[in-house]
């Protein structure tokens, strides 16, 4: 709560500071007089200094809060900078990418992640973690969605802590080659020696894309259609390291090591070296955010093992949360990942028992499938709301995907982490490399077929912030009464119920009275929507590539019908009228309210504001540049507003009294 209040208020950093002093004080001197822990002032003064910890913490990450970050300086102009490499993004078509950490600006000591690009080019060395850069540039601005209800990727980029951008060529930038060595470098040196070794044994692109995900964290080498098959099959989860995968690498810690508790302080030393292995295996893996809170929780799992109190795992969670939030990155509590690993981990943890008392299976085989079963129904029940609310899909046939593949999963790393182990001594021998590309490859057949049973994977959901809430309240809810039920727990649940009808309702009613008409931006195209009620009629020069935006604007608004057609050279909205000159170049000479230029009309643009008189102008993203340039300044001398999609994105038109 306290990370909340900090994130959506603007408390400075003094305040906080003063704030959370004095809860510390009120909570030391209650302490001290031996106030009892159940007491309401006890418990209150606890509460106020957890909140004041949370708008503390949160407030200290803010960059404004932070006198050496760099959006202190003048960014308006170029500057030197000198940056480190931190990690290596995924390439995309047309560019390298990579986040560095600012070092110096000017010589000036700084600090503060930056989103570098480079074009991808053959003949182009690529940039590895720890390898530091002179460049002179300025940087620009993460672009912001340009469509209504896109992907916010300046928003996403914001959470880790990413402001700015910064393009290299060959000439603005050269490595330094007295660069330093931090451990982030080695971990990466030694995956790029691990992978490299990989690569030279006879592994398929395939198989060897998911051998990289699932033992090195890296999902660079993964193909587009056998990540979108894990994902169909609700097995994504597999791809990416996390508890799943840390929870069963110590479960083979556990079981290897368990002859050092013969010793003399036995345990300890078993603590002490699972800890570094874990912890060793995160670095390896490139310190995700995923796989830091795994193996932070995790960690806390291995010393209630040792202290033989595993079964407080509600606090283990609790403890492990509470540090990764305050020592490591407050934003993680808003990015998607940390919310659904929790979410299925506090959801394993509560539904898994209750689901084990439903029924007891004599046979050994039965029994085993029931428990992995309940604790696929259980993780998948806890993040289908978050999964919904980002991902507006549902994958019906997860239970299966888990079944077949998760019993394996510790197989599968324990083997490849062997097969790593010899093939870095370079003695790997081909059957058990053949074998371990059978059984990735088998694993990739099974997921493929699991995801090609399209009737079971449901798509294009619509599902907003409010039936997230509810949701869960329902979920709870259900759970309690499940566990006892009683006349008030029955109807807070009925409650629930109706309320999530209610909002539905209100949703419903309030999209059937909507009229929308907008101008949407895409490159080299023209796309107009026009929303009448849940019916929409998309307006485009080429309706086959505008799929994506198409998909995200009808799932937000909730559409349930679409029609397509050609874009026409004239229309009336709300009484207003909107006049469309694409490369023909032929319009009426009558007064119209819009001009929506498209195509590259070859135009005098201050005759035809002299033949139609409008009162806006619009240019969507099918123009030239140059066009675009020049029709600003016109308008800018004849003191029209100007709106160009591909600065301003979509333009909404409005109706005429």
């Amino acid at each position: 709560m306290g990370i909340l209040v900090g994130h959506y208020l603007d408390l400075g950093i003094q305040l906080p500071i003063i704030l959370t002093a004095i809860s510390f004080c009120s909570l030391s001197y209650l302490f001290i007089k031996k106030t009892p822990r159940n007491s309401i002032s006890f418990g209150l003064t606890a509460l106020l200094a957890t909140l004041c910890i949370g708008i503390l913490s949160i407030s200290l990450w803010k960059p404004k809060n932070q006198n050496n970050h760099y959006t202190h300086l003048n960014l308006d102009k170029s500057l030197t900078w000198k940056f480190k490499i931190r990690e290596v993004l995924k390439s995309s078509t047309f560019s390298d990418r990579y986040i560095a950490n600012a070092l110096s600006t000017d010589e000036i000591n700084t600090k503060g992640k930056i989103l570098l690009s480079f074009t991808t080019d053959s003949t182009t060395k690529k940039l590895r973690v720890d390898d530091e850069l002179l460049v002179f540039g300025k940087l620009s601005e993460i672009s912001t969605p340009l469509n209504p209800h896109q992907f916010d990727y300046k928003n996403y980029l914001e959470g880790l802590g990413i402001y700015h951008q910064l393009r290299l060529y060959e000439t603005n930038h050269f490595l330094d080659k007295n660069k330093s060595t931090t451990i982030y470098g080695i971990a990466a040196s030694i995956r790029t020696q691990i992978i490299e070794k990989l690569k030279q044994v006879d592994f398929d692109s395939e198989q060897l894309g998911i051998i990289q995900a699932i033992l090195l964290g890296q999902r660079n080498d993964i193909s587009e259609a056998t990540y979108n098959n894990y994902k169909n099959a609700g097995a994504v989860h597999i791809l990416a390291l996390s508890g799943l995968h840390i929870g069963i690498l110590l479960l083979l810690l556990q079981f290897l090591l368990s002859p050092l508790e013969r010793l003399a302080k036995g345990k300890t030393i078993k603590l002490v070296i699972i800890v570094i292995l874990l912890w060793s295996f995160a670095l390896l893996a490139g310190l995700s955010a995923s796989i830091i809170r795994a193996v932070t929780m995790f960690s806390f799992v291995a010393y209630a093992i040792y202290l033989n109190r595993p079964s407080n795992t509600f606090n283990i969670l609790a403890l492990s949360m509470f540090f990764i939030l305050l020592v490591i990155n407050p934003m993680l509590l808003f990015q998607a990942g940390f919310q659904m690993s929790y979410a299925a981990v506090f959801s394993i943890v509560w539904l898994y028992p209750l689901l084990q008392k439903l029924w007891f299976p004599k046979n050994w085989i039965i029994n085993k499938v029931w428990q992995l079963l309940s604790v696929s129904i259980a993780a998948q029940l806890g993040v289908l709301p978050i999964s919904l609310f980002y991902f507006h899909q549902f994958p019906g046939l997860f239970f299966i995907s888990n079944l077949l593949v998760v019993p394996f999963l510790g197989l599968i790393l324990g083997m490849g982490i062997l097969v790593i182990a010899i093939a870095l001594c370079n003695s790997l021998p081909s059957f058990l490399a053949n074998l371990y590309n059978s059984l990735i490859g088998l694993m990739n057949e099974v997921i493929a077929w699991v995801a090609q049973q399209e009737a079971f994977v449901f798509r294009n959901i619509s599902f907003d912030i409010i039936q997230l809430v509810l949701s869960y309240f329902i979920i709870i809810a259900f759970i309690t009464v499940f566990t006892k039920a009683t006349f008030k727990r029955v109807t807070v649940f009925l409650v629930g119920i109706i309320g999530f009808q209610i909002w539905l309702f209100f949703v419903g009613y309030s999209a059937n009275r909507k009229e929308i008409l907008l101008a949407a931006h895409q490159t080299k195209n023209s796309i107009l929507i026009y929303q009448t009620g849940n019916s929409s009629t998309i307006i485009a020069k080429d309706s086959i590539t505008t799929k994506r935006i198409i998909t995200d604007y009808t799932i937000a608004e909730r559409v349930k019908n679409i029609d397509y057609s050609k874009i026409k050279n004239s229309y009336t909205f709300k009484k207003a009228t909107l006049l469309v000159v694409d490369s023909l170049g032929i319009y009426s000479k009558q007064n119209t309210d819009y001009l929506l230029l498209t195509q590259s009309p070859k135009i005098n643009l201050e005759r035809l504001i002299d033949s139609i008189n409008p009162k806006q102008i619009i240019a969507d993203g099918s123009n030239y540049h140059s066009y675009i340039d020049r029709w600003r300044k016109t308008c800018l001398k004849r003191k029209l507003p100007f709106h160009y999609t591909g600065e301003k994105g979509a333009y909404y038109f409005e109706g005429s009294d």
